[in-house]
């Protein structure tokens, strides 16, 4: 007969602390502890940093930060330019299983894939990495002109309406340590070029719930945003339309599509109330 797995009821003696310490400091791998401590010490404050910047925030010498930084280089989670080290979009995929886990791709996808039946435009959902965004899913319409970035690509968050979504609802200190970073780069004739200016566009966002950006990143394209919440109503992601800017004048895409995002996020947000409430 098969061996019966041990129950409550077993006749194994029960393992006490001391030994089970033992066991979890022999399971112990420290250099996939530092490597996990460098990842971590890339934020959105620190998005960006020389090899002696990393070796202070993990408390690691140079020349171990250093095996681990060329190490992630190597496997694509980081790229060198120059004596500055920044993460790649490649590591999102350490997050993918997380976010799997709690729910939030399972979520939007169906809801965006409505969205996109709905206005025939592309929708996607972005997050905030470091001071740019990068898109963790996307719906795209079968037609022949339509805005389509891939999972996984950055851009620069001032300029988009995903960054100033998801900027407008940091927290003021958050914020005025972003603006006073930030180095701005005229895109576009319609690009915000100021901080002044980039200041009031993302606190009209915090006010009004929504940002639309227009023809600021790319000729053509006119982009709208909206906040998505989860169980906790902390804002977690931006949900966002963009469209070629010959199917929708500014004023057609505040009455017609804000009302859409601004639904859209609310069933998102109940869907995270309804799973956790199950």
């Amino acid at each position: 007969m098969p061996d019966m797995p041990a129950d409550s009821n077993s006749d194994e003696p029960e393992k006490t602390t001391l030994e089970i310490s033992e066991d979890s400091d022999r399971d112990y791998v420290a250099t996939l502890a530092r490597g996990l401590d460098v990842i971590c010490s890339f934020t959105r404050y620190t998005p960006r940093m020389t090899l002696s910047e990393v070796a202070k925030a993990t408390g690691m010498t140079r020349a171990s930060a250093r095996r681990i930084l060329l190490t992630l280089v190597k496997e694509g989670y980081a790229e060198k330019n120059d004596r500055v080290f920044s993460l790649r979009p490649k590591v999102l995929q350490l997050g993918y299983s997380a976010l799997s886990s709690v729910g939030i791709l399972d979520v939007v996808q169906p809801i965006m894939n409505e969205l996109t039946q709905a206005t025939q435009e592309s929708i996607f959902t972005a997050v905030l990495t470091g001071d740019d965004v990068t898109y963790l899913a996307r719906s795209t319409p079968d037609r022949v002109m339509s805005v389509s970035y891939n999972v996984g690509n950055r851009l620069p968050a001032y300029a988009v309406s995903t960054g100033r979504v998801l900027l407008a609802y940091e927290s003021d200190e958050a914020l005025e340590q972003y603006l006073a970073r930030v180095q701005l780069k005229q895109h576009r004739p319609n690009t915000v070029s100021t901080t002044v200016r980039l200041r009031e566009a993302i606190l009209e966002t915090r006010q009004l719930g929504y940002s639309l950006v227009d023809e600021e990143l790319e000729a053509g394209v006119r982009s709208l945003s909206v906040p998505i919440r989860d169980m906790n109503n902390r804002v977690i992601a931006a949900l966002n339309a963009c469209c070629p800017s010959v199917r929708f004048t500014v004023d057609e895409m505040r009455s017609q599509l804000v009302p859409k995002l601004l639904d859209a996020a609310l069933r998102i947000n109940r869907s995270f109330l309804t799973g956790a409430a199950g």
